[in-house]
């Protein structure tokens, strides 16, 4: 139980040093403040979904079974606008307006947590998706402009693109209230960019009911200056399935001929090593080979098609990083 508990407490401490890093890539100052909500839904989503039940989840977690309920129906729709995000419903009720009082909008929403409206208004703030005016008692939002959210439309779209794709072709077949679920994003925004990836045959929509999207492949360019965060995603992702599928089945040491899993390797060198080059071109060279494999399979592939069933899809990743003997061990 301790190794586990050290163990978590190693994954959480990476975890948050990487989205710290993503948070102010590039000079940004992302909003934060949802963030603490949104693992604890996401967290007690995906332990319902291994079977759990919610008196042994709120047990994990401290919690009174209650108390566990109440908090969870909070986070997870508004207390108000039942079957909608608090997120949504509050943005849709700024739009509805042309100016909104702080106290109205508290009184609009009494019925849910304080503390959580005023932390919704601040991120929806800082997001640039509405502004404020005033101080104190006298603060009024405001939705910003359709026209003043058209210089980022494009580069906002195209990041949400690559999001979608990697969603849909790792979690695929996915409908459009699950995808909904995984972006606070309008309705409106979310059809438009599946109908422009369905357009560009990178994800294809089943005709049921109601309608699904998956996708066979997801391709983000190396060196594209758009879907960065996409791709940053693919790669965690990949690291995150490959461990996950690992533990399911039990594997607790890796073996030479494991198909499932990762392997990492260090080596110290410096200048004048007689293998350091060699030690650096391996990502070049693992990258050159993996693209001409990836271009020959998707080239067969094109022209046949598997049985029903007999897809097997193998996610293979890579990486390495640089760092000199005075660098910070935190990372």
């Amino acid at each position: 139980m301790m190794n586990t508990k050290a163990l978590i407490d190693g994954l959480v401490r990476q975890t948050t040093v990487l989205i710290a890093h993503v948070a102010t890539s590039a000079g940004l100052r992302a909003p934060l403040a949802h963030v603490a909500n949104q693992i604890f839904v996401d967290l007690t989503t995906e332990l319902e979904r291994q079977g759990l039940g919610q008196k042994v989840i709120a047990d994990m977690f401290g919690l009174a079974l209650r108390s566990y309920q109440q908090k969870l129906q909070r986070l997870a729709e508004s207390a108000t606008d039942q079957g909608r995000t608090l997120w949504v419903a509050i943005y849709e009720y700024l739009s509805e307006k042309q100016a909104v009082r702080r106290g109205d909008v508290l009184q609009r929403f009494c019925r849910d947590d304080e503390a959580s409206v005023k932390a919704i208004l601040k991120d929806l703030c800082e997001s640039g998706l509405v502004y404020r005016t005033g101080k104190g008692d006298a603060t009024v939002y405001r939705t910003t402009p359709a026209e003043d959210l058209v210089a980022s439309d494009a580069s906002d779209e195209q990041t949400l693109a690559g999001f979608l794709w990697v969603i849909v072709h790792h979690e695929g077949p996915l409908t459009l209230e699950a995808l909904e679920q995984r972006f606070s994003v309008e309705r409106g925004l979310l059809e438009r960019v599946l109908e422009t990836l369905v357009a560009d045959r990178q994800v294809t929509r089943d005709e049921s009911t109601p309608a699904q999207y998956r996708s066979n492949h997801c391709v983000i360019p190396l060196g594209a200056r758009q879907g960065w965060e996409a791709a940053l995603l693919d790669h965690f992702q990949a690291m995150v399935r490959s461990m996950c599928i690992k533990l399911r089945n039990g594997a607790t040491r890796a073996l030479p001929d494991d198909e499932v899993g990762g392997s990492t390797y260090t080596f110290d060198v410096w200048p004048g090593h007689p293998r350091q080059e060699e030690v650096k071109a391996l990502l070049r060279e693992t990258r050159s080979r993996l693209s001409t494999l990836w271009d020959s399979v998707t080239e067969h592939n094109s022209k046949e098609a598997p049985a029903p069933g007999a897809l097997e899809r193998i996610t293979f990743y890579c990486g390495q990083a640089s760092t000199s003997e005075s660098a910070s061990r935190d990372e």
